[in-house]
């Protein structure tokens, strides 16, 4: 490890949590592993069963049926099946309590939101709405899946999901707000993320450059680890949070 890095320091961590004056959780895949949903790259990811190539916009647009029976099964029916687990609801939890003030997440999975937390910025976008490519009015995604593709009951244009595809940029404000609240984090806690997708894994380091101190929780080291971690909480996200919420409910805790 490098200097300075310290492993399963929970009581540390514990302190940093109730010293912060703003908190930002950065959550990833990982998270949600353990409420069913596997990561998309890796031995075991979507992405070793399917072809991504359905999330492209050329692709969709022109093969709108084959990309909307693959989005219908991957994005709404599997991961409609998913629930929060304890490391959604204990961030919520926390939110609640004032101890977090952000999360910035990857996930499409609204399983953060299920859980109760509130200030959430979507980095990548949502699977709850659509919205019609050519006039851009927007829609609950439950209301026109029973038809694919779906098509927009005002102009007839076909609907997209409100999340990222491969080749599209990240949505402007929220992009923005995800660097603002880097800006502004004294701590910064990253949950199941590897740090290799472009550009969301670049806001912890905005916040390393205002001096952030960063917790890792992770099953194993990421890019993050070696270059940014401070301490690092090894283990099942559930684990964790379950340990580390009851560090901060012990009597024992210097509040």
């Amino acid at each position: 490890m490098k200097p300075g890095l310290e492993k399963n320091n929970y009581k540390q961590a514990c302190k940093w949590i109730l010293a912060s004056k703003h908190t930002v959780v950065f959550t990833g895949a990982g998270i949600s592993v353990e409420s069913g949903i596997p990561p998309f790259r890796g031995e075991n990811g979507l992405w070793a069963k399917y072809n991504p190539i359905f999330l492209d916009t050329r692709y969709f647009k022109a093969n709108p049926k084959e990309s909307w029976v693959l989005i219908k099964e991957i994005f709404y029916d599997f991961f409609g099946r998913a629930k929060p687990n304890e490391a959604h609801r204990i961030l919520a939890k926390w939110e609640k309590e004032h101890l977090i003030q952000t999360i910035i997440t990857q996930n499409i999975d609204n399983l953060h939101q299920e859980a109760g937390s509130k200030n959430i910025l979507e980095f990548h976008g949502t699977a709850q709405t659509l919205s019609c490519i050519d006039c851009h009015k927007q829609y609950n995604s439950f209301l026109f899946l029973n038809s694919l593709p779906p098509s927009c009951p005002d102009c007839g244009g076909l609907l997209k999901p409100d999340f990222v595809f491969f080749s599209e940029p990240i949505p402007q404000q929220v992009h923005q707000d995800s660097i603002k609240n880097a800006e502004m984090a004294d701590l910064f806690i990253l949950i199941g993320t590897t740090g290799e997708i472009m550009p969301a894994s670049m806001i912890p380091y905005v916040a390393k450059e205002k001096c952030a101190k960063f917790i890792e929780i992770n099953v194993k080291p990421s890019k993050y680890t070696e270059a940014i971690t401070n301490i690092f909480l090894e283990g099942k996200a559930t684990e964790v949070f379950m340990k580390l919420d009851a560090f901060l409910s012990s009597e024992n805790m210097d509040r």
